[in-house]
């Protein structure tokens, strides 16, 4: 199976199913379509991208933490429940690991979500709706310039994610998945990948998971190194992101 999915992710037939990579422009050409890809990757260049990791996302926890704590005083101030929100996310070869982001939400949104299926907006296993009535006042802003989403530097130094890589799924998303959307579970999931500097919430998630099989597939320090530098524009202008 793993040859399957290998001339699939090529462009090449597999039964009555032919997959093409997407144009990424400068970021996806910063990586080499003929390198050995994240998979196969040698020890240095996993240890530097881990280094790279823990230096960078413990910088950055620092400078930011004063604008985290002022929007968590602006969640509880505003409305009823904590500031953080912890959840499960399914990380590299499946494995679950507990995710930070500020709560954006009402309470009980979760338990909401099956009476608003009928309007995701979204392909796939993805759920996500533009005009979200369970998002908060403050939650729209935060997740607009994905300030709910900085906690998850903690995560990164923890080690259960990446700076750059794949966005983690949640476990029923996952529990829908082909065998060819496992390959994004191949390696660990980040803050940032192909997709948050190319749209973001305006692509399928067909297009979502090219982008991902992508990034794996061409991977190098410097590919990861240009999707970090595209990713500050898009997340100071609020690009995308609903």
């Amino acid at each position: 199976m793993d040859r399957d999915i290998d001339m699939a992710i090529a462009g090449v037939p597999v039964g009555d199913e032919v997959v093409f990579l997407p144009d990424t422009g400068d970021a996806g050409r910063a990586g080499t379509a003929t390198g050995a890809g994240l998979l196969g990757a040698r020890p240095w260049q996993l240890v530097v991208k881990r280094t790279i990791d823990i230096c960078a996302a413990t910088i950055l926890l620092v400078l930011v933490l004063p604008l985290v704590l002022l929007a968590a005083l602006a969640i509880v101030v505003t409305t009823p429940g904590g500031a953080l929100y912890v959840h499960d996310r399914v990380g590299v070869d499946g494995r679950r690991f507990r995710m930070l982001k500020l709560r954006s939400m009402y309470a009980g949104a979760a338990a909401r979500r099956a009476e608003l299926e009928d309007t995701n907006e979204a392909d796939g296993p993805v759920f996500k709706i533009r005009d979200d009535p369970r998002v908060t006042p403050v939650g729209r802003v935060i997740r607009k310039f994905s300030i709910d989403e900085l906690p998850q530097l903690w995560n990164v130094i923890r080690g259960d994610m990446s700076l750059v890589g794949p966005r983690p799924p949640l476990p029923d998303e996952v529990s829908t998945y082909d065998w060819l959307q496992w390959r994004r579970l191949a390696v660990k999931p980040g803050l940032t990948c192909i997709w948050q500097v190319s749209g973001r919430c305006h692509d399928d998630f067909a297009r979502w998971l090219e982008m991902d099989i992508d990034y794996i597939r061409r991977w190098s320090l410097r590919l990861d190194l240009v999707l970090l530098a595209k990713t500050v524009p898009v997340v100071l202008l609020g690009r995308g992101a609903y």
